[in-house]
């Protein structure tokens, strides 16, 4: 009985493979693109705005993703300059590889720069 519960590997790669990575890309794109966020919103969602009235590293980066899913990247790039770094790391969620932990370690110390840089008021 229990082994007929089990999922096999080779299910396991088939429904993670190329087709649902594709179709998670698409609908995340798609979502992206069919939503409009306010370009101010009414309240800020960040602890660390709250506290110290400064902008972390991922503030606005909702607001920068959603303008980069409809093509605008200067918006983005005004709401939260890593953006673009930050909209392929959340598309590679979606891919498996080597490059996927380089991408993420490189993209953690690029926000942590960028963190100091925001917080020190720059």
């Amino acid at each position: 009985m229990i082994d007929a519960l089990r999922i096999d590997a080779e299910e396991q790669r088939a429904w993670a493979g190329p087709w649902f990575r594709i179709g998670g890309s698409l609908a995340l794109l798609a979502v992206l693109w069919a939503v409009t966020v306010p370009a101010e919103p009414r309240f800020r969602l960040c602890a660390f705005h709250w506290l110290t009235g400064r902008q972390c590293p991922l503030c606005g980066m909702t607001r920068a993703l959603f303008a980069l899913g409809k093509g605008r990247f200067s918006e983005a790039v005004h709401f939260n300059a890593l953006s673009p770094l930050g909209s392929v790391m959340l598309f590679s969620l979606f891919w498996s590889g080597a490059w996927r932990a380089r991408l993420w370690s490189a993209g953690i110390a690029a926000f942590a720069v960028y963190g100091v840089w925001r917080v020190m008021g720059a």
